[in-house]
């Protein structure tokens, strides 16, 4: 088992490179290619990830704590039960990415692209969605309250069983939006309802 701790990589290509039970702390990669690389069970905390390419990468079984990736390419990845935890994920990509049986604590995955990702029963409390890309998600049975939705994409989710009771959905395209079966609070529901021309008195 190896360990990298304080160590900084600029454009370096780890494609297809076996981190198979690793260790990164407070390391920085920045444009790194991990293309098709072996990540499964790998450990990072406080780590940096900036515009890096994981396309097809293997994360089955990781823990990330505390680590960044910023602006990154997931496209294809497989995150079979991978942990995120306080994670900052602004920006990147995840088209194609499997996402069964992953773990999404509190952290920002704000201006993400998760287009028809399957999400559902994940426990997604206060996780930061701003402006991201949730198109055709499957949010069925997910706990999403306190979650920050504002100017999502969430035309075409599956919400039945969600609970969105305190999840900030303003600028929220209400009319795309199915809602049958979910759980809503005041506040939102009189949101949905005016999207729709009811007058809430």
């Amino acid at each position: 088992m190896y360990k990298y701790e304080d160590q900084s990589f600029d454009e370096k290509d780890f494609s297809q490179a076996d981190f198979r039970e690793g260790e990164l702390r407070n390391c920085t990669f920045t444009r790194c290619r991990f293309r098709a690389a072996h990540l499964e069970e790998l450990l990072t905390s406080g780590c940096r990830f900036i515009d890096c390419d994981f396309t097809g990468a293997q994360f089955n079984a990781s823990v990330h704590h505390g680590s960044a990736f910023t602006n990154c390419r997931f496209r294809g990845a497989n995150l079979f039960v991978a942990k995120f935890e306080e994670c900052k994920m602004v920006g990147s990509d995840f088209s194609e990415a499997s996402f069964d049986g992953i773990t999404i604590g509190p952290g920002d995955w704000s201006y993400t692209n998760l287009r028809h990702a399957n999400l559902s029963k994940q426990q997604l409390r206060g996780v930061r969605f701003t402006e991201a890309d949730l198109y055709e998600c499957n949010f069925e049975k997910a706990d999403l309250r306190e979650a920050d939705l504002s100017r999502t994409q969430l035309a075409k989710c599956k919400l039945y069983g969600a609970d969105l009771r305190g999840a900030n959905l303003d600028g929220v395209d209400f009319k795309s939006l199915e809602v049958k079966g979910a759980r809503m609070d005041a506040a939102q529901a009189i949101l949905f309802l005016r999207s729709h021309g009811a007058k809430v008195e």
